[in-house]
């Protein structure tokens, strides 16, 4: 494939000649018109002038806006591609919402081509929910933690009541589960499984899926920092999601020891979490163990109760919604809109792929039947790749899949080249059954396939031609016909080591027997 400099280089040896001929020809031109009207009198002077020179205005007019126009497209594509590289963070609120309008539109576009109807069901849902939330403005903080961290105790807490599963084993959450944050519909708390619970690859597909949606993360550590907790934060940070550190059961460590231990957390995750985002709390009450001197000296032990503390975290919550609750918003909507573009982009690339494949297998086996029928006459082989009509059409009708402008000449002179490739390949003249000769001697070497009769090596012959050449097209074509590594020549090498290998011949040679032989 060229390089950009390649090409910038060509383009500017182009310019260069243009120059160069409108500077010899150009003033030489000018100046035969300058003689013609001085020849027509003062009147006709003015008017063939006058004519010439608006001609000539509307002619640089329009070369002018049509050059203008093709650089305000490549400045436009530059900054759109500059600017999607960047974190949302880094953009402001107009330039978020620009380009999560711009991905809607994509996403949309290309919904209208993909031909697999339940990847647009599955679409579909995820287009409807980022536009819901785009216009409701609707946040979601979403807590995570290991087995009886607490996290659901504490989203017990701040929802007021007793809305999610706990349990003192753990491991009791095992699917995502939304509350109303009271006093604010526009909030959901949200639980998810705990990290490291049972059925972890279940789990973690789920945790996955919400931390994609989390415009607010919650993660509840009950101590220091696990590995699996610092893989999560590295992986949230990512996807650029503000994270709140909740140290739970703070009643477990001592005032110096809880200080000391919430240092440890703002060191460990100084480049991933904000400082004052790493907050402790208590989410149940608990009891703890007093001794009471009573008015006679003596001393008597007791429990009292410990109230639930949440109230620091609340008001940071608060904080960060009321602050950046919408720029948050924003940030997880475009993120998720730049990764539906991305799989519909794919799915609809896909869709191609598995119709171009499908249009190879056809002609592939309608070309092995062709040389099967053949027999005992060779297949013509005086110019294999350019006289066989069933790949020329093959290479038009995949130029028409993936879109490209390719006439019955450039096909022909394409198959040409391939044909070349082909006896190079084999080490043989350009001669039938010397090719099919070599091509029998090529499958001697694959164990296990049997003895081939001649009228389906013929087949099998065709067959494995016309893949090759459908794949080596099928690269081409989808990479928009530019040059690929090592030229067609590399391309042609590379694919023909693949359908030629032990394994795709294997197969090929069962399906041939298939059908042509035992189904008769």
């Amino acid at each position: 494939m060229p390089t950009p400099w390649k090409n910038q280089g060509l383009g500017l040896i182009v310019l260069l000649v243009l120059i160069g001929l409108a500077m010899i020809y150009v003033p030489g031109w000018v100046a035969g018109i300058i003689r013609e009207g001085n020849d027509l009198g003062t009147v006709g002077k003015w008017i063939y002038f006058s004519i010439v020179g608006l001609g000539a205005a509307i002619l640089l007019g329009l070369a002018g806006w049509g050059i203008w126009k093709l650089v305000h497209a490549k400045i436009r594509k530059d900054h759109r591609r500059e600017m999607r590289s960047r974190s949302p963070h880094e953009l402001t609120a107009d330039q978020r919402r620009s380009e999560l309008q711009e991905n809607l539109d994509s996403i949309n576009d290309l919904r209208d081509e993909m031909s697999d109807g339940d990847f647009r069901d599955l679409i579909d849902p995820m287009i409807d929910r980022i536009e819901a939330k785009l216009e409701g403005g609707n946040l979601e903080i979403i807590a995570f933690g290991t087995i009886s961290s607490g996290k659901s105790s504490l989203l017990n807490a701040l929802a007021g009541r007793d809305a999610f599963s706990t349990d003192v084993v753990g491991g009791t959450t095992v699917r995502r589960n939304q509350v109303e944050w009271p006093g604010n519909n526009k909030i959901q708390l949200i639980d998810t499984p705990g990290l490291g619970e049972v059925d972890g690859s279940l789990h973690q597909e789920i945790a996955t899926h919400s931390a994609e949606d989390a415009d607010v993360v919650l993660l509840v550590v009950d101590g220091p920092l696990r590995h699996s907790e610092f893989e999560l934060l590295e992986l949230l940070a990512k996807m650029d999601k503000r994270v709140l550190i909740c140290l739970n059961k703070e009643d477990w460590f001592t005032d110096s020891d809880k200080a000391k231990l919430l240092q440890q957390i703002t060191q460990q995750t100084k480049d991933l979490v904000q400082a004052e985002d790493i907050l402790s709390v208590r989410s149940r009450t608990t009891k703890r163990r007093r001794i009471r001197v009573l008015p006679d000296n003596t001393e008597i032990e007791e429990e009292v109760e410990v109230p639930l503390s949440i109230e620091t975290l609340a008001r940071r919550m608060l904080q960060v919604v009321k602050k950046d609750g919408t720029d948050l918003l924003l940030a997880n909507l475009l993120m998720q809109s730049r990764g539906l573009v991305e799989k519909a982009r794919l799915e609809v690339e896909a869709a191609i792929d598995r119709q171009a494949n499908q249009l190879i297998n056809r002609y592939m086996w309608a070309s092995g039947g062709a040389g099967a029928l053949a027999n005992p006459l060779p297949v013509p082989m005086v110019d294999l790749a350019a006289g066989v009509a069933i790949s020329t059409k093959m290479v038009i009708d995949l130029a028409k899949v993936y879109r490209q402008d390719v006439d019955l000449d450039v096909a022909v002179n394409l198959l040409g080249q391939l044909g070349k490739q082909l006896i190079g390949y084999l080490g043989v003249q350009m001669a039938a059954p010397i090719v099919t000769m070599a091509f029998a001697s090529l499958l001697k070497t694959v164990p296990g396939i049997g003895t081939i009769p001649g009228m389906l090596l013929n087949g099998i012959v065709m067959a494995i031609v016309t893949r090759w050449i459908g794949n080596v097209f099928m690269i081409y074509f989808k990479n928009g016909m530019q040059e690929p590594e090592g030229g067609l020549a590399g391309l042609a090498r590379r694919e023909w080591a693949k359908v030629t290998n032990t394994e795709n011949l294997r197969k090929l040679v069962q399906e041939a027997r298939e059908r042509y032989v035992e189904r008769k």
